[in-house]
């Protein structure tokens, strides 16, 4: 069994903000594959299901981003997983730009509060992890008021996208293939980005 968790805010004035893309990226592999997310245990919204022959719960933890680690420890003790095999969690990373796909097997938090009270709560940081890049804030804006902000259309098509390729590479490991995940879907950016460079 594994738990796909994304992080975000609950409440309607966070829905599509930037630090709400794990909860968007969930809302798309829940479609894809059919779960209903309506129940509420372990301080989440979850939705059970079964993704690449592999039992899943997908979870957006509703204790609000800082403390998102309170949630995710409650469902790694419920569903007694091993959560440096069986845990991955998606979520927005400002050190990327927007739409970019990193995938991660551990490391630190990154300056990222969900992460950080994760890593507190489970006491290591190795969990498998796929970071959706919102781009970093501009100028003096402050970064609360970034990361709670909206994305432009252009930003929302982007993440969309990104979404998409983030469903992908999670069926990928939930086979077993991290690796190739990460050498997929990272290479791949690179080899878009080149040909947008040419067509420029």
């Amino acid at each position: 069994m594994y738990i796909i968790a994304g992080l975000g805010n609950p409440g309607k004035q966070y829905e599509n903000t930037r630090h709400n893309t794990g909860f968007s990226v969930i809302d798309v592999i829940a479609e894809k594959h059919g779960i209903s997310m309506l129940e509420r245990k372990h301080r989440a919204l979850i939705g059970k299901g079964y993704i690449e022959g592999q039992k899943v719960i997908l979870a957006k933890p509703q204790t609000f981003m800082n403390l998102s680690g309170e949630s995710v420890r409650e469902l790694v003790n419920y569903y007694k997983i091993d959560e440096k095999q069986e845990l991955v969690v998606i979520y927005d990373d400002i050190s990327m730009e927007t739409g970019r796909l990193r995938i991660r097997k551990k490391g630190s938090a990154g300056g990222h509060n969900g992460i950080k009270n994760i890593i507190a709560h489970l006491g290591h940081d190795i969990f498998l992890r796929i970071k959706i890049g919102v781009g970093g804030k501009p100028g003096e804006t402050d970064l609360v008021d970034y990361v709670l902000g909206h994305f432009t259309k252009e930003e929302k098509e982007k993440i969309d996208r990104s979404a998409c390729m983030a469903e992908e590479a999670l069926c990928l490991m939930l086979q077993g293939e991290t690796d190739a995940a990460m050498n997929r879907y990272h290479k791949k950016q690179e080899v878009d980005d080149e040909s947008t460079e040419k067509t420029i």
